[in-house]
């Protein structure tokens, strides 16, 4: 068999695709991209490629320093963005390859789902929102901008980040495959009319449900998200075992494990064990339900291969691959559950409270004062608005031009809200000590952006 052994290039691998992916998975022959225009790779196929380029994206990389739930830098083990992307594209594979959908494909879609998630967890994303919506009193913007500017979700802004904002080669972007773009945007709530500037809405199908590998995606998101927040709050002692212990889930859970969880004394093991469970039985049973689901569909418009599934696909319902009514069930107890004693856990609260004092702070400051912004963003403003530089602006002139410009322009909100959601917890609390509580020592971190 060696002997005749042959590179396994693009080409083999599409040709594997074309053998084993069922109709409704999405092939990588027929990526498309409505973006700048590449050659093909000679080994990757196109959702691999897609992948690798989101690993090697700053944006990705500055996933490590932003909170999911509680504060990283306090402790060791809790989730960080970046391990939550991580458990979503583990548990998005094991979905896919049981309902034979494109692994490559949800594995780009998964790394790069929450590429657009701001410091300090939702908070942050909370903000955001509230700023641009011009309901915040220390922020004044006029109007006028604030019925121009859109609002702030982090799935947008996401797309945002791939589209536009990651500069790594001759155009602005990562010059991702439609396919990819258009599951994250869907990995949670989207509309086709939202007031949000998308670089690119082309290729998105906004008015479609996505695609079944997005929607893998969007349900690993859920599960990854509940077990992981269950789990660090049990180690962060904001709900005790035993309370847990009471949930429908997790009596369920404990059913199926029988002896091995009932006759184990080890608070830890037991606690391991009540995760995995879990995870498992949520996992199981988005796997069978989906199965069913797409048999029935397959049933009911008559599609036995690709060709005739793509011309029922606008018929898709968005939830194809989604847990059984059953299930779902003890999912939203959970997450009731979880949202009231750990979400709502005073620790958080705290931090949640310290994430609004720096976000609106930092706006505020660059917004009073853009001149206080690192060179890049000025240097947008006068790429993409066509507004003078304000480094190279006579001091007498620079009140005039904030005002009559910067403070005038839409564009601009955009910039700063672009600038404050890249930044990792780490960057914006520097940033807040240099701006609001400057010391002797200090270093000024943005001009190093």
């Amino acid at each position: 068999m060696w002997s005749t052994f042959e590179i396994r290039d693009r080409r083999h691998l599409e040709d594997d695709e074309g053998r084993h992916l069922a109709p409704w998975a999405t092939p990588s022959v027929e990526a498309t991209r409505s973006g700048p225009q590449e050659s093909e790779d000679g080994l990757r196929p196109a959702f691999q490629r897609d992948r690798d380029r989101i690993v090697h994206s700053r944006a990705f990389r500055r996933l490590k320093h932003k909170t999911q739930v509680f504060v990283p830098h306090l402790a060791d083990h809790p989730r960080t963005r970046l391990t939550h992307t991580l458990e979503v594209a583990q548990a998005g594979r094991t979905i896919a390859r049981a309902l034979a959908l494109n692994e490559d494909l949800v594995e780009a879609i998964a790394l790069g789902h929450d590429l657009g998630h701001t410091a300090f967890g939702h908070t942050g994303e909370t903000v955001l929102k509230e700023i641009l919506a011009g309901q915040v009193p220390e922020v004044s913007l006029s109007p006028e901008v604030v019925a121009a500017a859109g609002t702030f979700k982090h799935n947008y802004q996401s797309l945002r980040v791939v589209d536009l904002l990651e500069h790594r080669y001759e155009h602005p972007g990562l010059g991702l495959t439609d396919q990819v773009r258009e599951g994250i945007l869907k990995h949670t709530s989207w509309s086709g009319n939202f007031a949000f500037p998308l670089p690119n809405p082309e290729g998105l199908a906004l008015a479609d449900a996505c695609h079944f590998e997005g929607q893998v995606v969007a349900v690993a998101d859920e599960i990854a998200q509940q077990t992981h927040d269950l789990e660090d709050g049990i180690r962060a002692g904001s709900v005790r075992l035993d309370e847990v212990e009471e949930l429908e889930i997790a009596r369920v859970v404990i059913e199926r494990l029988g002896p091995e969880y009932k006759n184990e004394d080890r608070r830890w093991l037991r606690q391991n064990l009540l995760i995995r469970g879990m995870i498992s039985l949520f996992v199981t049973d988005v796997i069978e339900n989906s199965a069913e689901m797409l048999r029935l569909l397959a049933a009911r418009h008559g599609f036995s291969d690709r060709r005739s599934f793509v011309a029922v696909k606008p018929e898709v319902p968005r939830a194809a691959v989604w847990f059984s009514d059953d299930v779902h069930r003890l999912f939203i107890e959970l997450k009731a559950f979880i949202y009231r004693f750990i979400i709502n856990h005073p620790q958080v609260n705290r931090q949640d409270w310290r994430a609004r004092k720096v976000m609106t702070a930092l706006f505020r400051a660059f917004w009073l004062n853009p001149r206080t912004l690192p060179s890049y963003v000025l240097l947008r403003a006068r790429d993409e608005l066509d507004f003078p530089y304000l480094r190279e602006v006579s001091l007498g002139v620079v009140a005039k031009e904030v005002h009559d410009r910067y403070h005038a322009s839409p564009g601009f909100v955009r910039l700063v809200v672009d600038h404050l959601a890249g930044m990792s917890d780490r960057f914006a609390l520097e940033e807040f000590r240099s701006l609001e509580q400057p010391t002797p020592d200090q270093s000024f971190p943005g001009g190093l952006r």
